[in-house]
Formats: C-alpha cells, sequence, structure tokens
C-alpha cells in the first residue's frame, strides 16, 4: 500500500548515536495512530502507490522545528542520517524521499482532523519523555491575530470589474452568447473611475462607477436567463459565481458581511487597532500555547541538538 524507498546498503542505526534527541524521540511517538489517520482519506485501487505516513509526518515536524521550506527539509533529509532514521528509513538513502511539492498537497490531504493528530502525538512522546508534565497542558494561552490573504485593495470599481471577468469567461466555457461583454467599454471606466477619484473629482467618479455597475448587472441578468442551458456539472459553479457577483452589485458602503474578494469569500474587514495598519483584508486566526511554552521550546532545542551533534 505504501510506497517504500530502497532499503539495501548502508545500516543507519548500527553507525549512528542510538542517544540522539532525534532517534530517541521517534521510539516514543506512536506512528501507528498517524498512519490511521493519514490513510483514511485515501482508497484501495489502481495507481500510483501513496507515500508512508511516517515519512511525510517526520519531514512536516523536522520543517516545523527548523523553519524550513518544503525543498529546504527535502534536501536536509537526504544530507542528515539522523532525519532519515527519525522518518523511520533503516539504511543510507541517496535520492531525495518525495518531491518538495508532495507536502503541500500532504497538508491539504491530512487537513485539520490529520494536523491535530500529529500535535497530539508530539505532546504524548513529551509527555513519555518527562520533558512536560501533564499540568502543563491544563492552561493555555490563547491570543488572536490576522491573516492576511492574497488579494487586491477591494475597490467597488476593481470587484465589478473582476465580476464581469470571470462571467464573460464562464459564460463563454459553457457556450452562452451573450447580447454584451463590454471587453472593451469597462476597463475604460475603471481607468476613468481612477482618475477621477485622484483628481478628486467625486462626482464624475460615481456617475461613472454607477455606469460599470449597471454594465456588470446587464452581464449579470444575461447568463441568468440562460442558467437552464447549462449542464448540470457547470452549473453549480456558475451559480456560485452568479450569487457573489449579485451580492457585489447589491452591497453599500456601510454594510455588514460584505465581499472583499470574488475568489475568497472568506475575507474579512479587521480592525486590529495599528497605527500603521488600521485595517486589514484577511480572516482572523486563533493561536494557542501552553503556558510558558515549555513544550514548543524543548522542541527547537532538540532540533537545534540534531544539528549540532
Amino acid at each position: 500500500m505504501f510506497q517504500h524507498s530502497n532499503t539495501q546498503g548502508y545500516p543507519l542505526r548500527d553507525h549512528i548515536d542510538l542517544h540522539h534527541p532525534l532517534v530517541e524521540l521517534a521510539d516514543m511517538i506512536d506512528w501507528g495512530a498517524i498512519d490511521r489517520v493519514a490513510t483514511e482519506p485515501f482508497q484501495p485501487g489502481p495507481g500510483r502507490p501513496i507515500l508512508r505516513p511516517r515519512l511525510v509526518a517526520g519531514l512536516l515536524f523536522l520543517q516545523h522545528a527548523f523553519n524550513l521550506s518544503d525543498e529546504q527539509v527535502v534536501a536536509g533529509w537526504l544530507e542528515n542520517p539522523y532525519w532519515q532514521v527519525f522518518t523511520g528509513e533503516t539504511h543510507l538513502q541517496t535520492e531525495p524521499p518525495i518531491d518538495p511539492s508532495s507536502l503541500s498537497r500532504w497538508r491539504q490531504r491530512l487537513g485539520e482532523v490529520g494536523m491535530e493528530e500529529l500535535l497530539a502525538q508530539s505532546i504524548e512522546a513529551a509527555k513519555r519523555a518527562n520533558v512536560i508534565k501533564p499540568s502543563s497542558v491544563q492552561r493555555v494561552i490563547v491570543d488572536t491575530t490576522v491573516m492576511e490573504k492574497a488579494i487586491a485593495y477591494p475597490t467597488d470599481s476593481a470587484l465589478l470589474e473582476r465580476s464581469r471577468e470571470h462571467l464573460v469567461k464562464a459564460a463563454r466555457q459553457c457556450s452562452l452568447r451573450l447580447r454584451q461583454n463590454y471587453n472593451r467599454e469597462a476597463p475604460r471606466l475603471v481607468q476613468q473611475i481612477g482618475r477621477y477619484a485622484h483628481a478628486k473629482q467625486f462626482r464624475r467618479m460615481r456617475a461613472a462607477l454607477r455606469t460599470l455597475r449597471s454594465r456588470v448587472g446587464r452581464v449579470h441578468r444575461d447568463i441568468a436567463r440562460q442558467l437552464d442551458q447549462v449542464p448540470q456539472p457547470q452549473r453549480k459553479t456558475l451559480d456560485d459565481l452568479l450569487a457573489r457577483t449579485g451580492r457585489i452589485l447589491t452591497q453599500q458602503r456601510m454594510d455588514k458581511n460584505k465581499l472583499y474578494a470574488l475568489h475568497a469569500p472568506e475575507v474579512e474587514c479587521i480592525a486590529k487597532g495599528k497605527a500603521r495598519t488600521p485595517y486589514e483584508f484577511g480572516v482572523k486566526v486563533s493561536i494557542v500555547t501552553t503556558d510558558l511554552a515549555s513544550f514548543s521550546r524543548t522542541a527547537s532545542h532538540a532540533a537545534k541538538s540534531a544539528s549540532s551533534a
């Protein structure tokens, strides 16, 4: 079921320090529990065998401990025999175990449940090693911050034009014939709105914005009238796009739950009271850590000891 590496060649545990922090930590972690959680998203059948969950989980742990990128952790694994033992290898490997892009795909497959299982097994291993006491995780510290999203500054004109572009593209993919797509007029209106705003000619700016809104509304209604002609597999995506465009067309300046990005409806405008950035566009993130953060410091210390050994 799993994809195994080549086990012929140099035996690792016969030639390394078995009291190394990473070797001892590897023996304390319940890798079987991680295997069970990691293999749930996969169904048996034809195709390429999946990677060993211990390999991916070990690389993710090393990546977090050393603050490395996907490419750096894979390259470091190739050079460090202790990292190879930590991920379950028994013989020295001379080729990269995976492509670095596989780590990002595995993080998506594991999801929230898989990452929580990795954290839980790490904490249990720390308890078995007497690194932390059970009382250390009974009290936690919670803080919140903003994780900014990769979106442009949400002006009305930019949101309307992006909605029109997506609608025209979706109509072309669904073989819908539009009366007008405004591919020439709409971009010129966006430029005019920006110039009027820069020159503080707000009356002209609002007039151009109303014209742009009416053009996008025409495309929106034209597609909505032809929605019955769209096949079912494409219908859901088009319905979602029409719903988001409808929100952008009707939302006002002081409305709550506004849509700030067409591709990321979860984005919110959050004010954290910062002097330099009074408003941030993203999602709220909660960070929970144990009191005194003893476990985090211990994990970082073990990883640094492993690199210097």
